[in-house]
């Protein structure tokens, strides 16, 4: 079995970034003892080695504690312990040389200081960029480039360490020098190359790794991005402009703590978003305020030439144009983010599409708010059904609910920005805003939509009815009449030959007329009951009402039947009425043990029919054929329509609007 070598490894790790610790605090000891001040111990670059010794040794050690295997932990603990060697040798051979040490001992702490820190610079920082994040190369190709670091490192140490310079003036130098050092400038001017060319391979290689990476590997990916670019920020300077301060140096210790936290700690926090906000708001920024230091220049360029140059001048300038500033910095928000600081704007936009019916309509709604608050994607969507879209769906997509009346009626799908794990509040405060607007529209549409469908229904059921009729006509009393007309043709043609025969067709003619008789009052009585245009609404019910007072079993029901002041009734209206209230009583009398039942018809702004019984109470009622009929018969002229159990009894009960489209139409 393979032993398990993780705690020895920790132990080291450990113990080796305690060492660099040790180091850097002993240097800063040092310095006390030597009397050095805080620029002294800057610009002997104490502090940014000390700082760089601290971090890199720390998070080297962390990583290989959390990680034993990653051999990223133990370049840094290495690139920890170069920079606290020279951070500690720095105030080390100070004090040497002022309490006259002896030679052979200042040299080697010359030495010492000279040769720790290119290794960090020039091995072990690209090799672990080389390496990050898992550790391996990123395929057998790369093997050349690390064995290329490898292998021409020790020219950087040569070309730091193998110098004539002394540390300071009269101090002592190091043992290792070469001779002949200054004539082997193209070396050395290859040497940087070659540190340029390791870096520039090393984040080549991060590009790629980010290209093919998945979404874990990407995430550890920007922290080393984001470190990068605050970096070159600050160093640029450095190498470009001579004078910057040796502080921007101390940008370099971001590398170590964002490669620690990546490896470690990658979902710490949304990386995407602080990195994609800082590229941002710091590419936008920086225009926006050169925009502005530029205005304020040419300004006072031109005050000055006219009223001559001073302080006051320059201030009083800046004053009159410190407005600008916040406006292009609201410019800057607005790129980045749209209307989003304006809900007003976001709310007229959406407001005028809307407005503008069917040329507009939903599409171009989402439209509006995506390009009003910068959303790479904006979708409504009603009963799971994608009314419309706008823009490419993310990986991630917020739901947002459209109320209206205390009911949801649909949902705006919301993608996120690149970078963000969620709505920010002020986002949803403007999408609340325009949410109710948009969730009147939603619930116009449906009920748009429901109307279009009852139409149709309608329509349908019409085309049914007549065809129906066609083929009770053609079926049924078509070949009824037609043989009518046959026996009329034979009784005539034997009435003065057959006398009998002719009086037996005439007999047989009389029946199959009764029987046609029949079939007209049959379809006669399925499109409209007789007894409507007999006797009214009401009169019909009452008939109807004493004709189901018994059952089958002999026992009597008392229906009662209150419309008094019923005004005049459309056609469709009256037949709804009738078939509903017949339904509901023929119920009672079939399925309850009622003794009683009231038929109650009242009309207000809408027209009720309501039908209750004392049977007793039972279970919820079953929809049956004449439930649904009823329940149709409600809907198709835009009523609503309720039956069920009560303490009392049964209740069935509906209503209908005095006006609607199918009503007028019937008068």
């Amino acid at each position: 079995m393979k032993a398990d070598h993780t705690p020895n490894r920790r132990a080291l790790a450990a113990g080796l970034g305690g060492f660099a610790v040790a180091e850097v605090l002993t240097g800063l000891v040092l310095a006390v003892v030597v009397g050095w001040s805080f620029s002294t111990a800057l610009e002997s670059f104490l502090v940014t080695n000390g700082l760089m010794g601290l971090t890199f040794a720390t998070c080297g050690a962390v990583i290989a504690w959390h990680r034993p295997a990653n051999p990223i932990g133990w370049l840094f603990i290495a690139d920890g312990i170069g920079h606290a060697t020279t951070a500690v040798g720095a105030p080390l051979s100070q004090l040497l040389y002022d309490s006259a040490a002896p030679m052979p001992v200042q040299r080697f702490a010359a030495t010492v200081f000279l040769w720790s820190w290119p290794w960090s610079i020039g091995l072990f920082l690209p090799l672990a960029l080389l390496l990050f994040p898992d550790g391996r190369l990123l395929s057998k190709r790369w093997r050349p480039v690390a064995i290329g670091i490898i292998v021409t490192s020790p020219l950087f140490a040569l070309e730091m360490g193998a110098g004539p310079e002394a540390l300071f003036d009269d101090g002592p130098t190091s043992y290792l020098q070469l001779p002949g050092y200054d004539s082997l400038q193209p070396l050395w001017t290859a040497t940087e190359l070659r540190g340029l060319l390791a870096y520039l391979l090393a984040i080549a290689c991060l590009v790629i790794r980010y290209r093919h990476a998945a979404e874990t590997g990407r995430r550890q990916l920007l922290w080393l991005l984001l470190a990068s670019v605050i970096m070159i920020v600050f160093i640029t300077p450095w190498a470009l402009v001579s004078g910057t301060p040796i502080v921007v140096l101390l940008a370099i210790p971001l590398i170590p703590v964002s490669v620690a936290v990546a490896i470690v700690r990658h979902q710490l926090l949304d990386i995407r978003l602080v990195v994609s906000r800082a590229l941002s708001w710091a590419l936008l920024s920086i225009l926006a305020i050169g925009a502005y230091v530029a205005l304020v220049a040419l300004t006072d360029s031109f005050i000055s030439s006219r009223f001559g140059r001073s302080a006051t001048v320059t201030v009083l300038v800046a004053l009159l144009i410190a407005p600008v500033l916040p406006r292009l910095q609201r410019l800057v928000d607005r790129a980045m983010y749209g209307d989003r600081r304006d809900p007003a704007r976001v709310a007229s936009r959406v407001g005028e599409e809307l407005s503008s019916g069917v040329a507009g309509g939903m599409p171009g709604v989402v439209e509006a708010i995506r390009s009003a608050l910068r959303f790479p994607y904006v979708a409504l969507a009603v009963d799971d059904t994608v009314l419309a879209s706008a823009g490419v769906a993310p990986f991630d997509v917020v739901p947002v609910e459209l109320s209206y009346g205390g009911t949801t009626v649909g949902s705006l799908l919301v993608g996120l920005r690149s970078g963000e794990s969620g709505l920010s509040q002020t986002d949803r405060n403007v999408l609340a805003l325009v949410a109710v607007p948009l969730a009147v529209a939603v619930h116009a549409t449906r009920l748009s939509s429901e109307l279009q469908a009852s139409r149709e229904h309608l329509v349908a059921a019409r085309e049914e009815e007549r065809r129906r009729l066609r083929r009770d006509l053609h079926d049924g009393l078509g070949p009824t009449l037609t043989g009518v007309a046959f026996t009329a043709d034979a009784a005539a043609n034997l009435i003065s030959v057959d006398p009998a025969r002719a009086s037996d067709l005439l007999g047989t003619l009389r029946m199959d007329t009764r029987a046609a008789i029949a079939d007209v009052r049959r379809l006669v009585d399925d499109l409209r009951p007789p007894a409507l245009d007999e006797l009214g609404l009401v009169g019909a019910l009452r008939q109807r009402a004493d004709q189901l007072s018994w059952r089958a079993d002999g026992a009597s029901v008392s229906v009662q039947v209150s419309a008094d002041g019923l005004p005049a009734l459309p056609a469709a209206l009256e037949v709804a009425a009738y078939r509903i209230a017949t339904e509901a009583l023929t119920n009672v009398v079939r399925h309850s043990r009622a003794t009683s039942a009231v038929l109650s018809l009242r009309c207000g702004p809408e027209l009720e029919v309501e039908v209750t019984d004392d049977g007793p109470p039972n279970e919820v009622w079953k929809p049956g054929v004449g439930l649904q009929a009823m329940r149709e018969r409600a809907a198709e002229l835009g009523g609503t329509f309720e039956a069920g159990p009560t303490p009392a009894g049964g209740r069935v009960h509906a209503t209908f609007p005095m006006a609607t489209p199918v009503a007028e139409a019937s008068r």
